[in-house]
């Protein structure tokens, strides 16, 4: 983190230090959860369904509320995962191995893990059903389910994954062989897509891409590269601002980009991918790849999807300001299962979090939530193993930025941020439910404290 001071200085970025290392204090040293199944009551004041980021933050926050003995998290994940960095591990920057820790690490201590997974949900009577067949009831509902991955819904994934030259860096089983394609490429297409549906970070489909051509500068073999982005989406980027700098770097490294392209088919013992034209449904085109990133079709978990607490679309249907449920008043969502209309992130859950907090301490209050949700989402575009372009933006997808530079400019300070100092602000101040974004360092740094 000394670094990433020295390199963006100044007065205000001590400031900023000097409160991640108070917050990491306050904190205190990780303790074991140890909790079992077998051990769970029936009844909880609050039930969190998730154990990713949402679930862990809020369940973190609701012990200090309620007392931990009131909480329960259901999860049946033994692993808990701080996915954002998968980007770098897939181009080889990252080890996969820092990126994971036990389930019974991050949980709150004496909150109560309930080892399942969660199978129906009835807000009507206030319980949910798992798959060990317990029904548990609550007080306080609240969903952070995450979205899931669909590979399936491309023909020939996801056992193509067992052929070479493919990765996703979406999965724990699948991003380092987009590494080890990376590494084995010879010559030829390096295909990179973007899936029609909605997705979690929505920059990591194109920061793959960036590192790739980079990698494949550093090895000498960028002329023997064709570089091809085929997206379904109409444009480069949802902000005007950073969509403008990443058209000048995709102009500059000859990046060819197909827009309105949707991978439907895999042929990995032929080494070639299929993509249907959006805006001409049934007209196809095969396209043979040395080197094929997938970024998966998504949708919200299944269990949602017939749940009486989705919306049409099968996503929780919540307040986008307060987080609270649009029709059962005890029950709240967070993050990428949500139908919050902004980009699915982990900063986004971080601002989220804070909201959610305050609106679930008046709720219990009988009162009436106050503090609104601004949309705030973050996407540090990785452009090189030393560059980021730090988008940050609200639900009117206009700049919500954080430092008093223009944050459209490639900085290797914003990627020592992006590579260190946000994985230790996720493990030691999110988790634990310190963080809730950056809202508070915008107005210090805007309002010119020195």
């Amino acid at each position: 983190m000394s670094l990433l001071v020295t390199l963006v200085s100044g007065p205000r970025t001590r400031l900023f230090a000097c409160l991640l290392r108070l917050g990491s204090q306050q904190a205190g040293p990780l303790q074991l959860h140890t909790g079992a199944s077998c051990a769970a009551k029936n009844h909880y004041e609050v039930l969190v369904l998730g154990g990713g980021s949402g679930g862990i933050t809020m369940a973190a926050r609701m012990k200090r509320k309620v007392g931990a003995e009131n909480v329960a998290i259901v999860e049946p994940s033994e692993r808990h995962f701080y996915q954002p960095i998968w980007t770098l591990v897939g181009a080889g920057a990252k080890q996969l191995s820092s990126s994971g820790r036990p389930t019974a690490s991050v949980i709150p201590s004496g909150v109560e893990w309930i080892k399942a997974r969660v199978i129906e949900l009835n807000p009507d009577k206030n319980c949910i059903y798992t798959d060990n067949d317990k029904e548990i009831s609550y007080k306080y509902l609240i969903i952070a389910l995450g979205i899931q991955l669909d590979y399936e819904k491309i023909k020939g994934l996801p056992e193509g994954f067992a052929h070479p030259k493919i990765g996703s860096n979406y999965s724990v089983r699948t991003v380092e062989k987009t590494w080890k394609a990376l590494q084995d490429f010879k010559e030829g297409n390096a295909i990179f897509t973007f899936p029609n549906t909605p997705v979690k970070c929505a920059g990591a489909p194109q920061k793959i891409m960036y590192l790739s051509e980079a990698y494949f500068r550093k090895m000498g073999k960028r002329s023997k590269a064709n570089i091809i982005f085929n997206t379904s989406l109409g444009g480069i980027f949802g902000v005007k601002k950073y969509a403008d700098a990443l058209q000048e770097i995709i102009q500059e490294r000859n990046i060819t980009v197909n827009y309105k392209q949707n991978l439907i088919e895999v042929r990995a013992d032929k080494q070639e991918a299929v993509f249907e034209n959006l805006d001409k449904p049934g007209e196809t085109q095969v396209i043979s790849y040395e080197m094929l990133h997938v970024t998966p079709p998504m949708s919200s978990p299944d269990v949602l999807k017939t749940s009486p607490v989705a919306d049409a679309a099968g996503w929780v249907d919540v307040d986008k300001e307060t987080l609270q449920h649009k029709r059962y008043p005890n029950v709240f969502g967070i993050g990428d299962c949500t139908n919050l209309p902004t980009s699915k992130t982990a900063a986004a859950v971080a601002a989220q979090s804070g909201i959610l907090d305050r609106t679930i301490s008046l709720i219990m209050k009988n009162g009436t939530p106050t503090k609104k949700y601004d949309g705030y989402t973050s996407c540090p575009l990785v452009t090189s193993y030393n560059r980021v372009i730090l988008a940050e933006f609200n639900y009117n997808s206009q700049p919500l930025e954080t430092f008093p530079f223009d944050q459209s400019k490639e900085r290797l300070s914003m990627y020592l941020m992006k590579a260190d100092l946000m994985p230790f602000l996720y493990w030691n101040m999110m988790l634990r439910g310190y963080w809730g974004g950056p809202a508070f360092l915008r107005k210090l740094f805007h309002l010119g404290i020195s």
